[in-house]
């Protein structure tokens, strides 16, 4: 749902030629629209309120499109650092290759606790 940080198959290689997963937070649901627009990102016609990203701005505006069945939008909370949705080599996220929801942050040692679905309207 909403906000839920979730692991994924990508098509990324990692060095040694394995696939590598993503963990990104749901941003977006199948029949959602969804834009970026000077460092906000509107859902549904919406700003989100996203107190979880590291900067608090989007970068990479994104015209109005609408989510597609069987996909997600997906982007991490590093926005300015971060390889997601936005990026073409990833894109949307296809519902079939997700692996699982992350329910607890190990690291960095000072932030390690449980991971809280934040998401805001």
């Amino acid at each position: 749902q909403y906000g839920d940080v979730i692991i994924f198959k990508s098509d990324l290689e990692l060095a040694n030629g394995a696939k590598k997963n993503l963990i990104k937070r749901v941003i977006g649901t199948p029949g959602d629209t969804l834009a970026i627009k000077d460092g906000m990102v509107y859902l549904n016609g919406e700003a989100l309120d996203e107190p979880y990203t590291k900067d608090g701005f989007t970068n990479g505006d994104i015209d109005e499109f609408t989510i597609p069945e069987g996909k997600l939008f997906c982007m991490g909370d590093n926005r300015l650092g971060s390889s997601d949705s936005r990026d073409s080599r990833i894109g949307l996220v296809d519902e079939s290759t997700l692996m699982g929801k992350a329910v607890f942050r190990l690291f960095p040692i000072k932030q390690i606790g449980v991971i809280k679905n934040e998401y805001k309207k």
